[in-house]
């Protein structure tokens, strides 16, 4: 049984040109031995563009991508050559692109949106697909509800045994139960959590990392959204 507290001080930062990411685990030029992955996540990334900055074309393999846009507008594109190859993901959508053995895209901040912030995971698992998969897809949610956005039940699906991506808006005061999963990453992607017998205060950019400790409750000091990833067994 282990609850583990990542402070959103504590991320890695890259900075680029009309940009910034946030990396709670190692990547690139960063590395941490005790932040290597958690579960199949080994990427969580929270980024911040300008208008019309971001990431031209670049490629991936054997990696589950998927991106919860909060603010702003973010424009996909990639070389699979399909009528979805180009894409807008907006707040209140999910994407998922699964590289399978390779897959070449680009993303983009919609430039007359504002500055866009979005969060993006990859997962890696043991058999990777034979080939890439790209879904997109309005996710409804249920104010003070964890409602799944990406799995088993979800608006989209997930190739990853196991994995369920959840979101829950709270108005301040609200608790939440959360899931029964043997892993759980419970990241505030806005607001705060009250202390708790879990820890201290969580702030915007903070994190829960628990392992073998399902059903724990949490309480939102202000209105707040949850990105909660659960991976069974």
């Amino acid at each position: 049984m282990v609850v583990e507290v990542r402070r959103g001080s504590s991320r890695f930062i890259s900075r680029l040109d009309g940009g910034q990411t946030r990396h709670s685990f190692s990547f690139g030029e960063h590395y941490d031995a005790e932040r290597v992955r958690f579960g199949p996540m080994v990427c969580h990334d929270e980024h911040h563009l300008a208008g019309g900055k971001g990431f031209e074309a670049h490629s991936h393999s054997d990696v589950e991508i998927v991106t919860w846009v909060l603010t702003g507008a973010l424009e996909h594109g990639d070389d699979r050559g399909t009528a979805d190859s180009s894409a807008r993901v907006e707040p209140g959508t999910v994407q998922v692109l699964d590289s399978g053995p390779g897959v070449t895209h680009r993303e983009v901040a919609v430039a007359d949106v504002g500055p866009t912030r979005f969060v993006q995971v990859w997962l890696s698992r043991d058999v990777p697909a034979t080939e890439p998969s790209y879904s997109l897809a309005a996710a409804p949610l249920e104010p003070g509800v964890l409602t799944v956005v990406a799995g088993a039940g979800g608006a989209v699906p997930l190739r990853t045994p196991g994995a369920t991506f959840r979101v829950a808006r709270l108005e301040g005061g609200q608790t939440l139960t959360l899931p029964d999963e043997a892993r759980q990453h419970v990241f505030v992607a806005r607001g705060a959590l009250l202390r708790s017998s879990l820890a201290e205060p969580l702030a915007e950019g903070d994190a829960f990392l628990i392992t073998d400790d399902p059903g724990r409750q949490v309480t939102a000091a202000v209105p707040s959204e949850l990105l909660v990833w659960s991976f069974a067994g």
